[in-house]
């Protein structure tokens, strides 16, 4: 039978269960003339009366009967699957796998999350550390967190933290004996803690001050892959650290590190959640996008 005529099926159930035309047509939504004309066809399809009517009642032949019989659990089940789609929708489940880098994960993250994850006790939320630009899609990953420049054209970007600085730091007992720089150019001649990125090459420190633009490969005894080792190298006076502001300023406030360069460190594009276009949105994944969103 076509898929069309499932609904009328459904209106014979409806009169069969009923017993009448008037509470079958409320039900459905039609009106009495339409539901006749919709079983008349059906019987004329099947070639046999399904239901016989009478001016006060209207109950299923033998051959309605049947069709009742092994119509209903069918159409219980489907019921019941519709049900339980609609409860996934209201309740939402399913895992989520994110990359991020550890302040991102530090800063924004952990903190939405702490306020969302209690709200929707079915959905679980993987974090991957990472510094390099994950080829999500190729990797099984659900989503990425950078800064919205690294974010490549073909993704879908949703801002969720505010525009970010970087910050040149070290300790007080760094600096004993030593000039602060004062361009970029003079990091030459300090010891900086690098930081190894995943496909084997050091980061570039990027600066820029009226229009100028400047990427300086720094050089140092210490070699880290996160920004929270830089940190602690900075701490114990290892050498100078370039991480993100947000993590150097409670440290700066105490005095426990100096910052050099503010006037070369302007601001740019703050953390964005990005994923590919192509991506269909479960109900879990929209729900956390919209959580994690940064609003002003």
């Amino acid at each position: 039978m076509p898929r069309g005529n499932l609904n009328d099926l459904t209106s014979f159930l409806a009169i069969a269960r009923e017993r009448s035309f008037t509470r079958a047509a409320s039900k459905l939504g039609v009106s009495q003339s339409a539901l006749s004309h919709t079983i008349r066809e059906l019987e004329e399809r099947l070639g046999v009366r399904l239901l016989t009517r009478t001016t006060r009642s209207v109950s299923p032949t033998e051959a309605g009967e049947r069709l009742l019989r092994n119509l209903t659990p069918h159409f219980e089940q489907i019921e019941a699957e519709l049900t339980a789609l609609s409860e996934l929708r209201e309740k939402p489940s399913g895992n989520i796998r994110i990359t991020a880098t550890q302040h991102a994960t530090d800063a924004i993250l952990l903190p939405k999350l702490a306020k969302f994850l209690p709200a929707y006790p079915d959905i679980k939320v993987e974090i991957i550390i990472d510094y390099g630009l994950t080829d999500i899609v190729a990797q099984g990953i659900d989503a990425g967190v950078r800064s919205g420049e690294q974010v490549a054209k073909d993704m879908i970007a949703v801002p969720v933290g505010p525009d970010m600085r970087m910050a040149v730091v070290g300790a007080p007992s760094y600096f004993k004996g030593r000039p602060a720089p004062q361009t970029p150019r003079d990091l030459i001649q300090h010891n900086c803690i690098n930081l190894r990125l995943p496909h084997g090459g050091a980061y570039a420190w990027e600066f820029e001050k009226g229009g100028r633009e400047l990427k300086v490969h720094v050089a140092g005894q210490l070699v880290c892959n996160t920004d929270a080792q830089e940190l602690r190298g900075a701490l114990a006076g290892l050498g100078l650290a370039y991480v993100p502001e947000g993590e150097a300023q409670p440290y700066v406030a105490k005095g426990r590190l100096k910052r050099v360069l503010g006037d070369w460190c302007p601001p740019f594009s703050g953390y964005h959640l990005w994923y590919p276009s192509r991506r269909q949105g479960t109900p879990a994944f929209s729900l956390l996008v919209d959580a994690l969103r940064y609003r002003v």
